[in-house]
């Protein structure tokens, strides 16, 4: 009769293996139910000159994660951490398209993208609604002045016209509060002015008290406007 060599498993050493077993399982199953997911993302209003910083998030996964910026170009100014905070003070304007990836700490890991879109925009902005003419003996105009801020804004208003002597006339003046989110309101100016040809500047200034931000906008004439002498 033949024997075997064989051994039977211990209880212990049987009650490990199925300890071990079902542990893999449980841990497919739970990476299986939450794959690793970019949480919603609304970035919110970004200014140019002013700091900005916003975390990004994820979902599922392993923890910790790692956040790069795959592809485009952040604005000047704003950088990506691993960690994934997007932080610092943009330099200029514009709209910015980039692709961030958030990978996380599984093996093998596991990754995800996301395109984004940040606009950098001006708290205030200024552009001429009715450009300055000269309409007989004065020079006259309208500007258009936004507020996108959450802040009210102590704004003042000055219109100069400036003769080829370099003389300045006042031709516009207003200080009041410019509410805060206020699109296109209209300011007119106007007054005569000696005869003489003349450039035309708008200056725009915002002040927050509460945070101690001021925010400023110009408008000029490309040419100069000629007021003659009548008849």
């Amino acid at each position: 009769m033949m024997r075997s060599n064989s051994k039977p498993l211990s209880a212990g050493l049987l009650f490990f293996c199925c300890c071990l077993c079902l542990s893999d399982l449980s841990l497919a199953q739970q990476t299986s139910a939450n794959p690793l997911t970019f949480a919603p993302v609304t970035l919110p209003k970004v200014f140019v000159n002013t700091r900005f910083q916003f975390q990004l998030h994820a979902q599922g996964g392993s923890q910790p994660y790692q956040w790069t910026v795959a592809s485009g170009d952040l604005p000047a100014g704003i950088k990506l951490s691993r960690s994934g905070s997007l932080q610092g003070t943009p330099t200029a304007t514009g709209e910015f398209h980039f692709v961030v990836t958030v990978t996380d700490n599984a093996h093998p890991a596991a990754e995800v993208s996301q395109p984004l879109t940040m606009k950098v925009t001006s708290p205030l902005i200024a552009r001429w609604d009715r450009y300055p003419t000269i309409n007989g003996q004065r020079i006259e105009g309208t500007v258009k002045v936004s507020n996108d801020t959450e802040h009210d804004f102590d704004l003042t208003f000055i219109v100069l016209a400036i003769n080829e002597i370099g003389r300045a006339e006042a031709i516009g003046y207003q200080h009041f509060t410019l509410r805060k989110n206020t699109t296109d309101f209209v300011l007119p100016f106007g007054e005569n002015v000696p005869t003489g040809s003349y450039w035309v500047h708008a200056d725009v200034v915002g002040e927050v008290v509460a945070i101690h931000s001021i925010h400023r906008a110009r408008l000029d004439t490309k040419a100069r406007l000629v007021l003659q002498q009548g008849p």
